[in-house]
Parts: structure tokens; C-alpha cells; sequence
């Protein structure tokens, strides 16, 4: 193992990158990229043989890493050594590693960013402040991702970060990501503004949201942070099921569709960067041309296998409209190319912005600048001549002179304003040609004399027109100003609401589990307190009744029912289990003046529960009535009331015709209709719903009272009930005309009583 290990440590130090290339030390940068072009051709593994191409390959490519990046190129002159991290940086690294584990030092290690005679520079380009922060790098955050560092003197953990930080900056940097560092010391109000309250730290920052590093500072870890930053939907993977239908979704989304074509499996991350910066304006597919599924793709635009390759389309998806190759993709390159193809030939105008960029104001007299608009319609009616434009605008396009085209329907403002609702135009396409004036929305325009058919003497007359506007600008005669255009492409309210719901959602789940603890402090003390004083109320509140309705004395109503139990002492044996202990039961006399509060206009779902009685049974009645529902007073949509059969024969008798085993009158009674005795009927009346249920007296030998019904029963209101109760040894037989009626009550809260509707409430005389 310890020759092994020998051996491959003698490898690596005879490993020299000029020897590899063939050049000299001081070879320029064309000269190197010249050697490695030739030797990674000859000794690439898909065209040479040999067994050992794959591995000269390898060192190829490694040797042209190291010389083509300045830095490592430096180091490896300074220190031999061709590792990711050379020379001081890595010596400086290894130190810090120990200094937990043995004191060590080094003039080198005392590394401080105070020490001004060996201050690392490479931080003072990235320094931020609070005002070039919110008035820079927030709004620039819409376009890339940035990626900053809290630091701070005298912090040995930032020390210890520095060689990978510096490493990663420099990479990401030049992929196009935005690099910051904030010195806490110098600058508390920005490090307080993005929360961090410790340092080393570090965070990114997309689309004006922070979001915090949380892992081990390694290049591997921080390039997968940068890439998570960015949305998941930039880059859509194109294979040769999918192209076509991506392709042709250009007049759908009105944007240009870029393919990339790479032997890599996963996305890069410069051209994820890319899509980023240029989602507004551009669709990004990305095709792996190592997968099964990609040959006819490939075979179709003649792609080079071996070379990335970029290609653009536009309104026609069988051949691109600019096509770029580099075996190096830089970030400028791939700027240039898109910043030219950023529009279709004729884009359709879906919003004000697209119509500024499109259509900008001239800002001198050398500078104007012309659109030509055709206003048309949607459907295979208007294709056309849209056709023809587009030809048109395709052999004419230049830089002082672009081709749009609208739909009426979609901006019926716009059209109506140029056309002027003229008859000539209704159903058919118009052409215009105008220059914006002012951002207020003044133009001046001309509109073809005649409706835009495509015909080739419409192209000479448009043609004309426009070398006529070369030399007179005056040719644009009418002025007018135009109102904003609609928003098109906008999502709907619910969408965008869902959004904003899905990032508040997100943002605070990540301050719960990620954010400094310190800034939820005082939320989670708000939190907390208002659980306390709320479930403190209620305990104190539970307490608090169970000792008054423990420690509280008996009440005047309280006493009443205590004498109507010693007074109904015999009574008491046989129904001892439904006698209250406490509490009374409020029973109002039922009469033409609370008749339409009690019974008539009684509210939904409350029932009011009447017993008939008569002035010689009233006081036994009462106390026994009391007795039997007391129970039930609990129930807020119950009322409790007496009605004298002496003053309201009549009124009852009507509602007794309603019920169908009601109205034929016992044997026992007398025949003569005024002697007819409904003394200890109980009537429970839903005035809401004009039904009642009926309680006949019990009789002796009869188990039962007859019953009368309810259901869909309610409960709102609560009504206490009072009487006076009083009893006699000869009253047994009047008293038992309520047996049995808690078990009718209880019936009538399930509802399965039969109940006895009538058409009105009759009056109460």
C-alpha cells in the first residue's frame, strides 16, 4: 500500500500540463487553444482506436483546464502542483484544518482581511452597501441569481471559507451569477436587512427572495445551492417525441424557441443561467444527443455530435433562423448570439412593454425608428395574408425597420383607434405604418389606402411607402395617441393569487425551520402569549362556575321548588329520580296578548309547549307539570306555557278538529259539548311551521299517553318556567293525568311524534 501510494503520488507530480500540450511556458492563450484543439481531435476515444486514447484524452482536457484558467496556470508555474487548490491557498487550508488539533502558526495563517500589508483584494470588488443593494442588485436579481457572503474581522471560520469561496466566485461569475460580499462590521443596517446575525454567512438571492446556505462550504455544495435557486421549468429535455410540438408552440407563447445540443446528460449550468436571463423573451430546450431517441432530431438540422451547438427558430420550425457551434460555450458568446434573436420576425404585439421594446421613441432625428403593423384577425380567413406579411417582413427587416402584427379582437382599442371603425377594413387585414412619438402613447402613422390581401401589388405599394419614409418622414401624416395595450399572455387573478399564496406559504416555512432563531423570537412570544391568555380564560373560566354553582346559596325560586317537594311528600317515592334538586320551571299563561309573540311569530325551531288546564286543576297541574319537564328546561328552543281551558274552549277545539285521533271525546266524559274536560292535554305548537303534537291525559289501565309527533328538531333559545305548585291528598287522580309525560317529551326531541299541521293559527279571543 505505501508503494502504491508512493507511485501515484511520483504520477501526479510528473504530471505537466506544457509537456502534455506540447507548448512552452510562455505560450499565449491562441497557442494553447490551438495545441489542444489538434491533439483532442487526433486522440479523441470515438476516432482513435487505441487503447490508451481515452486516458491521453483525459490528460489532454486537464492539462488545457489548467493552462486555459490564468490563476491555476500561475500556481502551477509558482508551485508545480496542477490540484484544484494550489500554492498558498491550499497550504493556508491544511493549517487552518489542524489549529483545532494542535496549535500551530504561520506567518501565513495570520491572514487577517484587517491586516492591511497582506489584504486579500479579491473580496473589494464585491463589496455591497445598503443603497447599491436595494437600488441595484434586488431589481438585477430578476435576471440572474446572485450569491453573496456575510463577513466579518476577526472571524476565523470566514478564514477558514476563503480558498473555496474565492474558487467559486471566480466559476460562477463568469456563468453569468452575480457575486456580493457584505462586511457586517462596515455594513450592520444591509447584514440586518438580509438577517444574518452570525458570520461566515452565506445566502442567494432570485427574484428579490433571500434564501440562506445551510450546508458544508465545498465547490460541489455551493453550485448545487446556485442551481436550486433557479426555477425547475427553465429548460424543457427535447427528444425526437417532443420536438415538434415544443417547437410549434412559438405562436402560442409569441416567443422564439432555442435548442441546445450537447453529449451532456444533465443541463448545464450555464445555459439554465441563460434561460433564466432570457425566459421573457425566449422558450429553452435542451437536447442530450448521447440518448437513444435524439437520432432524427440530430439528423434533421445535421447537428455535430461532437461540438455544442445552439440554434434558434422562429416562425419556421423545419429550419432555424441563426445557428451557433463552439467546443467552448462561453456566457458571451451565448449573450451575443440570443440578444439579436430575441423577436420573431413579426411578433404579435400581447403587451405594452413588448410594443416599447419593439417600437421605441426616437430620440433624434437619426435615430427614428418605424414599425409596420398588420392588423388582422385569428383563423385560416386571415392566414393568408399573414403569410405574405410575414415574407414581406422577412426580405425587409432591419434594424431602423420592424414587422408586428395584432389581433383586432384581442386589442380592439388599438385597432379602432388606427383604422377609425372605416367600413373598407371590418373582415379584413390593414397595414400600418407608424413611430412612436413620446411614452405617453403619441404616434404618427399612415394606413394603406386598401385592405392588406398579400398580393404582390400590395408588396410593391408598402415597398414604396417605405423608401418614400426614408427621405420623408413627413410622408406620416396622421397623429393620434394610443392607449396602453391589454396584457395577453397574463395569468388569471386565481392563478397569480395561487402563486403569491404557494411563496408566502413556501417563505414561511423556510423562516420557521431555517431562518435565525433570534427574528422568530418575537412572533413565537406573540404566538404563545395569545394561547395563554386564551386557554388560561377558559380554565379560570371552568372554575370559576363550577364554584359558584357550588358555593352559591339557594335562591327564592330555588326555595319554591324545595316546598313543592315536601309538600308532595307521597308523590315523591314513586318518581324520585325526575324531581329536581334546584332550579324552577317559568311557565307563562298563554294569552291574546302574548299570543302572537309565544306562538305566532315564534322563531325557527323553537316550539312552545302548552298544557290545558282549568282554574279548580291549575295549582295541582302546575306543580305536576313542573315536575315532568323540568328536565328538559335545559333546551334554549323549548317554552314552557298554560292555557285555560275556561276562557279558550273554542280556540282549543278548533285545533283538536286537526287531529285525527283527538277529536272523538272518551266515554267517560259527558256527551254535552261545554262539559267535555281537556284539563291535563299538553300541546306542544310550532308556530314557525304550523304543526303541533299532541299528549293525551293518561287514563288508569292505560300503559301510555297518546302521542302526537316532531322531528328536525332545533335548539336556540332558553326560557326558564315558574309556577306555583301546591297539592292535596285528594288530587292523585288529577296529578296522574301527566304520568308518563318526560317519556312524551323525550319522543318529542327525537321528532318521531306524529305531528298535526293546520293552515293558520286561529285567533285568540
Amino acid at each position: 500500500l505505501l508503494l502504491a501510494a508512493l507511485g501515484a503520488q511520483a504520477a501526479a507530480g510528473d504530471f505537466n500540463p506544457y509537456r502534455v500540450l506540447g507548448v512552452g511556458r510562455s505560450s499565449s492563450q491562441a497557442d494553447i487553444k490551438k495545441a489542444y484543439k489538434r491533439l483532442a481531435r487526433e486522440w479523441h476515444p470515438d476516432k482513435n482506436k487505441d487503447p490508451g486514447a481515452e486516458d491521453k484524452f483525459i490528460q489532454i482536457s486537464k492539462a488545457y483546464e489548467i493552462l486555459s484558467n490564468e490563476e491555476k496556470r500561475a500556481n502551477f508555474d509558482r508551485y508545480g502542483d496542477a490540484g484544484e487548490s494550489q500554492g498558498y491557498s491550499q497550504h493556508q487550508h491544511r493549517q487552518f484544518h489542524h489549529f483545532h488539533e494542535g496549535f500551530y502558526f504561520d506567518e501565513s495563517f495570520f491572514h487577517f482581511p484587517f491586516n492591511s500589508e497582506r489584504r486579500d483584494t479579491s473580496d473589494e470588488k464585491y463589496l455591497l452597501h445598503f443603497s447599491h443593494y436595494v437600488n441595484e442588485i434586488v431589481p438585477d436579481s430578476f435576471k440572474k441569481p446572485y450569491l453573496i457572503k456575510i463577513t466579518s474581522d476577526w472571524c476565523f471560520s470566514c478564514i477558514h471559507i476563503e480558498p473555496v469561496w474565492k474558487e467559486v466566485a471566480q466559476e460562477l461569475e463568469a456563468l453569468g451569477v452575480g457575486i456580493g460580499v457584505v462586511h457586517a462590521g462596515y455594513e450592520r443596517r444591509l447584514a440586518h436587512h438580509l438577517g444574518a446575525h452570525s458570520t461566515p454567512s452565506i445566502l442567494g438571492l432570485i427574484n428579490g427572495k433571500i434564501t440562506f446556505f445551510h450546508n458544508a462550504v465545498i465547490r460541489e455544495n455551493l453550485r448545487q445551492f446556485v442551481e436550486n435557486l433557479l426555477p425547475a421549468n427553465l429548460v424543457e429535455k427535447i427528444t425526437d417525441k417532443n420536438y415538434i410540438p415544443f417547437l410549434s408552440n412559438w405562436k402560442k407563447e409569441n416567443k422564439p424557441h432555442v435548442l441546445l445540443f450537447d453529449h451532456m446528460p444533465a443541463v448545464p449550468l450555464l445555459y439554465k443561467l441563460t434561460a433564466f436571463a432570457y425566459r421573457d423573451y425566449l422558450s429553452f430546450g435542451y437536447v442530450y444527443v448521447g440518448l437513444r431517441g435524439t437520432e432524427e432530431l440530430s439528423s434533421q438540422y445535421n447537428i455535430n455530435v461532437y461540438t455544442p451547438t445552439m440554434m434558434i427558430f422562429k416562425e419556421h420550425i423545419d429550419r432555424p433562423a441563426d445557428v451557433v457551434q463552439a467546443r467552448d460555450m462561453k456566457k458571451q458568446l451565448i449573450d451575443d448570439f440570443l440578444s439579436q434573436n430575441k423577436f420573431l420576425m413579426a411578433a404579435r404585439l400581447t403587451n405594452q412593454r413588448l410594443f416599447q421594446e419593439l417600437c421605441p421613441v426616437k430620440k433624434s432625428h437619426r435615430q427614428r425608428k418605424h414599425c409596420v403593423v398588420l392588423l388582422t384577425g385569428e383563423g385560416d380567413k386571415f392566414a393568408e395574408a399573414y403569410e405574405a406579411f410575414l415574407t414581406f417582413a422577412v426580405a425587409n427587416t432591419k434594424d431602423t425597420l420592424k414587422f408586428v402584427h395584432i389581433y383586432n379582437d384581442r386589442q380592439p382599442e388599438f385597432a379602432d383607434t388606427l383604422l377609425m371603425d372605416e367600413e373598407k377594413y371590418r373582415g379584413k387585414s390593414a397595414v400600418v405604418i407608424l413611430e412612436r412619438r413620446n411614452n405617453a402613447g403619441k404616434i404618427a402613422y399612415k394606413t394603406l389606402e386598401e385592405a392588406w390581401q398579400g398580393s404582390k401589388e400590395d408588396n410593391f405599394i408598402l415597398l414604396d411607402l417605405l423608401d418614400q419614409l426614408r427621405t420623408d418622414p413627413g410622408l406620416l401624416s396622421s397623429e393620434t395617441v394610443l392607449a396602453d395595450l391589454n396584457d395577453e399572455l397574463a395569468p388569471m387573478f386565481l392563478i397569480r393569487w395561487l402563486y403569491s399564496m404557494l411563496d408566502y406559504i413556501s417563505d414561511c416555512w423556510d423562516s420557521l425551520f431555517h431562518s435565525n432563531w433570534r427574528e422568530m423570537m418575537p412572533l413565537l412570544s406573540l404566538l404563545f402569549s395569545a394561547l395563554f391568555i386564551l386557554f388560561g380564560t377558559v380554565i379560570v373560566q371552568a372554575f370559576s362556575d363550577s364554584s359558584d354553582t357550588r358555593d352559591s346559596p339557594p335562591s327564592e325560586k330555588e326555595e319554591a321548588a324545595a316546598k313543592t317537594e315536601k309538600n308532595d311528600a307521597s308523590f315523591s317515592k314513586e318518581s324520585n329520580s325526575r324531581i329536581p334538586k334546584k332550579g324552577f320551571v317559568e311557565v307563562t299563561e298563554l294569552t291574546d296578548i302574548n299570543y302572537n309573540s309565544n306562538l305566532v311569530r315564534l322563531r325557527p325551531g323553537h316550539m312552545n309547549v302548552v298544557l290545558i288546564l282549568s282554574n279548580s286543576t291549575k295549582t295541582i297541574l302546575l306543580q305536576k307539570f313542573a315536575l315532568e319537564v323540568y328536565t328538559f328546561t335545559g333546551s334554549s328552543s323549548l317554552h314552557f306555557s298554560f292555557l285555560s281551558l275556561d276562557k279558550h274552549r273554542e280556540w282549543l277545539e278548533y285545533l283538536l278538529e286537526f287531529a285525527q285521533d283527538a277529536a272523538p271525546i272518551p266515554n267517560q266524559y259527558d256527551k254535552h259539548f261545554l262539559e267535555r274536560d281537556y284539563t291535563g292535554y299538553v300541546l306542544a305548537l310550532n308556530g314557525h311551521k304550523k304543526y303541533f303534537c299532541l299528549f293525551k291525559p293518561h287514563r288508569s289501565g292505560d300503559e301510555g299517553g297518546t302521542l302526537g309527533s316532531c322531528e328536525d328538531y332545533d335548539s336556540s333559545l332558553h326560557m326558564e318556567a315558574r309556577g306555583k305548585s301546591s297539592c292535596s291528598p285528594g288530587s292523585r287522580s288529577i296529578k296522574n293525568k301527566l304520568h308518563k309525560l318526560s317519556f312524551w317529551m323525550e319522543r318529542l326531541l327525537e321528532g318521531s311524534l306524529q305531528r298535526f299541521y293546520i293552515p293558520s293559527w286561529p285567533a285568540l279571543d
